[in-house]
């Protein structure tokens, strides 16, 4: 029997750790930075990195690296030991205080956008004292942000930072405006991550699942989704080990790794954390990811990340529920049951409202990718349209606002400031619209757009971002106000009927949603090139250079960062495809075709005057399919080449979604009808009923 608390945080350096092991007066001064931002004075750093390396060295840690999140999307890791080498030929274990706070990894083969060349190779990691460092393995992992010799920021943390800050400056400006003066306001984030597992012998099997993270080719099986008997079913004997072992693992790590369930597809699982400080929630989500696919080979199985790894079921998505908390412990999208937390409630709401509206393209680019691009749309996850769902005691709240009406409740009254009171909102009174991708789910949105694969820092850096730019304008226009109770009220009413186009209470599975969304003046981006096409219009520049998060040099890296990485998917993608039609597919279906002509000739050897029906008509289709198969191949190869030297990254891309991923589609369709037709000891890889249904 395990001893969870015990367990819990046992390879972490946490504030539990730091008290029992730091002299008091550096404690205190460690607490400080850790709650303040106030700088670690070196003489500081080196008492605490002193106590991090003998806990580390206690657990069983013989080097330490700085653990990085670059643009990559996954995190990057450089290990050195603890050994210093002495005049007489042994070592001792050392670590500084210097060492604790800056490395220094190679920067150039980093994604950079082009804005640096391989010879400018210096990069510099700085720890994040806010991030708990970690022992995995044999390794003390010490989270860091990860710049360029020139300051410029090359990974996902260091802009999520500088959101948050952004966001905790002006969410203190409003707060200060009802007469609370705390000292930090925080987003926090909850993100559900949902996987598939698969036998790892027969993963070996499929190269476009080694190779892609995604099936290439598959026929659709006898059995899907469609009885809908997959949904928080018992767990398969096999799964529970692996996720008893993934809640241990996780645990250790300080993860709070709450709930464990069966998903709607066959072999899709979701695992979801209890909510944590968002640059916490980031890292542990990242470190989540990793352990998944770590533990899965442990048990003999793989785990999918990828957000569509199988056509014709559901694919993965990461449900990322976001709020806003106050040192002091209030949640700031907590409706509350007084005048004055309503008022500020509906502000902040208010400013979710119009950023969102103002912002559709930045969330969309957020979650964009060559992976999440098969899923968004598809009845499975939310529409590439960007909406907001509010729940229906809400929406009535703010249709009366929008309309001029008093709000129909007997528990209302009205507000000094002129709008109604909501009565008391229990958390669950708010339905949990999966064909939304942003819904309010009591005291918190979920933005459930985000990929299964993704890094949440991305979308939590737009998000933090877009609100506080809209809390900057409300908080530059209510400061100056002489009479603020008469200044708050017009700018609700003026605000929420501004962006009331951006709230849909609907069904967003629903065709008639996107010819209604067209109607608001709503954005459809329905693919990465479409979304990256807005990342650098003026007020997205103006937005973030603003805010302090990205500089200008920094996006027009990231445009071309997130159009390279979109390119190098698909060209790998196409690749393994056209190597497994001419290595594995149609070579199969030959020799199939082979022995099935063989029969057909014996037969009539055997049976003089035998027609062989069956036999010749099944030759003669497979012959007219891998005929057919053949040209396609031979077209995708054709327009990859040209895609490929289409010119600048968006034409790449874009060559690529009109031009290439069509003629991907028609290649898998021919592929896929081949497949039923051969015969099952001829199949040259294993099948969707394999991977899906033999756990």
């Amino acid at each position: 029997m395990v001893n969870v608390p015990e367990l819990f945080g046992s390879m972490v350096f946490n504030q539990s750790v730091m008290k029992q092991r730091l002299p008091k007066e550096t404690f205190k001064l460690l607490k400080k930075t850790l709650d303040d931002g106030a700088p670690l004075e070196l003489d500081v750093a080196n008492v605490v990195a002193h106590a991090m390396k003998e806990w580390a060295i206690e657990n069983g840690a013989t080097h330490y690296a700085h653990w990085f999140q670059p643009l990559t999307g996954i995190t990057a890791e450089k290990h050195d030991s603890f050994i210093n080498p002495q005049d007489d030929g042994t070592v001792i274990m050392s670590f500084s205080g210097k060492e604790l706070v800056k490395g220094e990894p190679d920067a150039s083969s980093f994604p950079s956008g082009g804005h640096r060349a391989t010879f400018e190779a210096r990069g510099y990691t700085v720890w994040d004292p806010t991030s708990y460092p970690f022992i995995k393995e044999h390794t003390l992992c010490i989270p860091t942000a990860f710049c360029s010799y020139t300051g410029e920021a090359l990974d996902k943390k260091t802009p999520l930072l500088r959101s948050m800050e952004a966001l905790d400056t002006q969410a203190k400006r409003i707060l200060k405006l009802f007469g609370k003066n705390v000292s930090h306001v925080a987003t926090t984030v909850g993100a559900e991550q949902e996987y598939f597992i698969v036998d790892h012998e027969l993963w070996t099997q499929r190269k476009d699942l080694r190779m892609t993270g995604r099936t290439l080719f598959g026929a659709k099986p006898s059995k899907g989704q469609e009885m809908d008997d997959q949904y928080f079913a018992a767990l398969n004997p096999r799964i529970v080990k692996y996720m008893e072992d993934l809640n241990e693992t996780l645990w250790k790590y300080g993860i709070l790794s709450k709930t464990e369930h069966n998903e709607v597809a066959p072999a899709q699982h979701e695992m979801a954390p209890i909510f944590n400080t968002t640059n916490l929630a980031v890292d542990q989500n990242q470190l989540t990811m990793e352990v998944m696919k770590k533990v899965a080979k442990r048990h003999g199985l793989e785990c999918l990340l990828h957000e569509k790894p199988f056509a014709g079921v559901n694919g993965s998505g990461k449900h990322n529920n976001w709020s806003m908390s106050t040192n002091e412990g209030e949640n700031l999208l907590e409706p509350g049951k007084t005048p004055e937390s309503n008022a500020q409630f509906l502000l902040f709401l208010t400013a979710i409202l119009k950023s969102v509206d103002e912002n559709q393209d930045l969330l969309r680019i957020s979650v964009a990718s060559a992976g999440n691009d098969h899923r968004l749309g598809a009845n499975e996850a939310p529409p590439a349209i960007i909406s907001v769902y509010l729940g229906d005691e809400l929406y009535k709240v703010l249709s009366s606002i929008v309309e001029g009406k008093t709000y129909a409740n007997d528990k209302s009254s009205k507000m000094t400031i002129g709008v109604d009171v909501l009565p008391p909102i229990p958390r669950d009174s708010t339905d949990r619209n999966r064909t939304s991708p942003f819904a309010f789910t009591g005291n918190k949105f979920e933005f459930r757009s985000c990929g299964s694969a993704l890094s949440i820092a991305g979308p939590n850096t737009a998000l933090n971002s877009i609100v506080a730019d809209a809390l900057k304008t409300f908080a530059d226009e209510l400061e100056k106000a002489s009479d603020f109770e008469a200044a708050l009220n017009a700018l609700i009413e003026r605000e929420v009927k501004a962006h009331w186009r951006i709230v849909f209470n609907g069904n967003g599975y629903d065709e008639s949603w996107k010819t209604e969304a067209a109607k608001r003046g709503l954005m459809e981006l329905k693919t990465l090139p479409d979304a990256m096409a807005h990342y650098l219009d003026p007020k997205n520049i103006r937005l973030y250079t603003e805010m302090e998060v990205y500089t200008k040099e920094e996006m027009e890296s990231h445009y071309e960062i997130k159009l390279e990485k979109y390119a190098q998917v698909l060209n790998i993608e196409v690749n393994t495809m056209l190597e497994m039609i001419s290595k594995d597919i149609l070579p199969a279906a030959y020799k199939y075709i082979d022995a099935v002509s063989k029969t057909v000739i014996d037969l009539k050897a055997v049976v003089p005057g035998a027609r062989a029906g069956a036999q010749v008509a099944l030759l003669t289709k497979l012959d007219g399919l891998t005929t057919e198969l053949a040209a396609k191949a031979d077209d995708l190869s054709k327009r990859h080449l040209s895609a490929k030297s289409a010119g600048d990254a968006m034409s790449i891309a874009r060559a690529y979604v009109d031009s290439v991923i069509p003629a991907m589609t028609e290649a898998r369709a021919v592929a896929d009808e081949i497949e039923p037709l051969i015969g099952e000891e001829y199949k040259p890889f294993p099948c969707y009923e394999d991977l899906l249904f033999r756990i």
